[in-house]
C-alpha cells in the first residue's frame, strides 16, 4: 500500500475528526452571536453612522425618505444612539464601507435576522436599496458572524418582518417588503434548525411587521393598536404572551413611540419625545430609556430600523451533542 494513505491528510494515524457541532463553534471558532428570543439581554448590535449618502438629496421620495434629514443633526442623534445603547452595556460594531454608500443603509435591521447559529441575509424588496445585503454580508463576514443563507432568485425578504415568539417559533409576515418566495426560503433556513414558522400577510400599506408588534418579555408584547395581524394575536394568545396596545394618536405616528428596542425582559430604548406612551409602558412595568431621533426618522425610520441585533444572551449548551440541547439553544452571553 503507497506510504501516504497511512498519513494523516488520508485519515491515517494522526487524523483529527472534527466532531463539535457549528452551533458548538459558535464563540469559538465563530464570533459570539446569536438570538433566538426578542427579550433575552441585548449583548451586540450592529449599526451605520449615516455619511455622504443622506446629503443633498434632490428628492427624499425618491430614496424612500420622508424628508430630507439634516445630516450634522442626523449624526449627532446616531452617535448618541450608539453611545446610550454602549451605556446600557451593548457592544455596538459599525458597517463602514469604503466607497460609495447607499442612502438607507442606516437602516440595518432591515438586511439580516439573526438565528441561534448566524444570520439570514436579506435582500430588500426595492431596487433604492438593492446592493446593501452586500455590504452587510461584508462586515458580518470582517466579523466572524456567519451567514447561514442568502435570500436568491426572486425571492425579497427583510429582517423587520420576522421576529421570535420563543426559541422554538418564528413570526414570519409578506407583504410588500417580503414576498411569498423570500419567506419560503427563510422558512426552509429555520425549519433546518428546528425552528417553527407561522405565517402571516400584513395589512395594506404596512412596511414592516416591527411597525405593528414589538415583544418585550417572554409573557408581554406591546402592538398598535387594532392593527396587530390576527395570526399574530392568536399565536401570543396561544403562548400567554399579554398585548399591550397604546392609545393610538401621534406619538404613534410621528413620534414612532414603538419603533424600539428591547435591551432585555421589560426593559427598552425608545425614541424621545413620546412622554403618554412612556408613562403607559411605564405603568405596565416596562423601564423606557429614551434617545432623541427625530431628525433620522425623516429617512423613514427608528430605533427599531437603526439597530441590526447580532447577539442577545442566550443558555449555555450542555455537551453530548444536539440531543442534549435545549431547543433552539445557544451558547451563553459572552
Amino acid at each position: 500500500m503507497n506510504e501516504r494513505y497511512e498519513t494523516p491528510a488520508y485519515g491515517g494515524p494522526g487524523w483529527s475528526p472534527r466532531e463539535d457541532s457549528h452551533r458548538e463553534e459558535i464563540g469559538r471558532i465563530w464570533s459570539a452571536c446569536g438570538v433566538a428570543a426578542e427579550w433575552h439581554p441585548l449583548r451586540t448590535v450592529l449599526l451605520h453612522r449615516p455619511g455622504a449618502e443622506i446629503e443633498g438629496l434632490a428628492d427624499p421620495l425618491a430614496v424612500q425618505m420622508l424628508a430630507q434629514p439634516d445630516p450634522a443633526r442626523a449624526r449627532a442623534q446616531h452617535d448618541r444612539l450608539a453611545e446610550t445603547f454602549r451605556a446600557a452595556g451593548v457592544t455596538v460594531r459599525l458597517v463602514e464601507p469604503a466607497g460609495a454608500v447607499p442612502p438607507n443603509l442606516m437602516f440595518v435591521a432591515d438586511l439580516l435576522f439573526m438565528t441561534p447559529e448566524g444570520a439570514i441575509l436579506g435582500r430588500p424588496a426595492s431596487s433604492v436599496r438593492a446592493g446593501e445585503e452586500r455590504l452587510v454580508a461584508w462586515r458580518l463576514a470582517e466579523l466572524g458572524v456567519p451567514v447561514l443563507r442568502a435570500i436568491r432568485g426572486g425571492g425579497t425578504f427583510e429582517g423587520a418582518d420576522a421576529m421570535w415568539l420563543d426559541p422554538d417559533t418564528v413570526l414570519l409576515a409578506t407583504g410588500r417588503r417580503t414576498n411569498a418566495a423570500g419567506a419560503a426560503q427563510v422558512a426552509a433556513m429555520l425549519a433546518e434548525l428546528g425552528v417553527a414558522v407561522i405565517r402571516t400577510p400584513l395589512p395594506f400599506r404596512s412596511m414592516h411587521l416591527m411597525g405593528l408588534l414589538r415583544i418585550v418579555d417572554g409573557d408581554l408584547a406591546v402592538g398598535w393598536p387594532g392593527a396587530v395581524p390576527p395570526a399574530a394575536a392568536a399565536a401570543l394568545r396561544a403562548r400567554n404572551i399579554d398585548l399591550l396596545e397604546p392609545p393610538p394618536g401621534p406619538e404613534l405616528d410621528d413620534g414612532r413611540a414603538l419603533n424600539f428596542v428591547t435591551l432585555g425582559p421589560r426593559r427598552i430604548l425608545m425614541p424621545d419625545g413620546n412622554p403618554a406612551t412612556r408613562v403607559f409602558l411605564e405603568r405596565a412595568g416596562i423601564e423606557c430609556l429614551t434617545t432623541e431621533v427625530n431628525e433620522l426618522a425623516k429617512a423613514a425610520g427608528a430605533i427599531g430600523c437603526l439597530t441590526g441585533i447580532l447577539e442577545r444572551q442566550q443558555p449555555e449548551l450542555p455537551r453530548g451533542g444536539p440531543e442534549s440541547w435545549p431547543a433552539a439553544g445557544n451558547r451563553a452571553g459572552r
